[in-house]
């Protein structure tokens, strides 16, 4: 069985107060799961690797044995997981281990860069969580 994570992070101002937003759709497109958070303060590439690690939280327990697919509209992000682009930063590159421990609890992770419209669903939930807060 393969699931579909799409994940995002939001933060106004850079750095900012910032909110995390996640999807768990099943090969039908049917949604398991979705949530929000509010993370504090902290920059845009934080809050995206932070929502990452949110949504994987969540699919380790409705996808655990499934693949996974996981979809954002961080170019920056997506290229550091695939090891395209290097991580300069000690703080964002604590957070991508943080996601390789995550990923062993599935046979497969895929990394796919989607559109911004892609992936409004999880921009709402992020921005949601924010409104909520602030």
């Amino acid at each position: 069985m393969r699931f579909f994570l799409f994940t995002d992070g939001a933060s106004r101002g850079n750095p900012g107060p910032a909110a995390a937003g996640a999807i768990l759709k099943n090969e039908k497109g049917q949604v398991i799961l979705k949530g929000s958070q509010f993370l504090g303060r902290m920059t845009n590439n934080e809050a995206e690797y932070r929502a990452l690690l949110f949504g994987l939280n969540k699919a380790q327990t409705q996808a655990r044995g499934g693949e996974l697919v996981i979809l954002m509209d961080s170019e920056l992000v997506i290229s550091q997981l695939r090891g395209v682009y290097k991580i300069k930063a000690p703080h964002l590159r604590e957070l991508l281990m943080e996601v390789k421990i995550k990923e062993r609890a599935f046979p497969k992770v895929f990394y796919k860069l989607i559109p911004r419209e892609k992936n409004a669903q999880a921009d709402a939930l992020a921005n949601e969580a924010l409104d909520r807060t602030l």
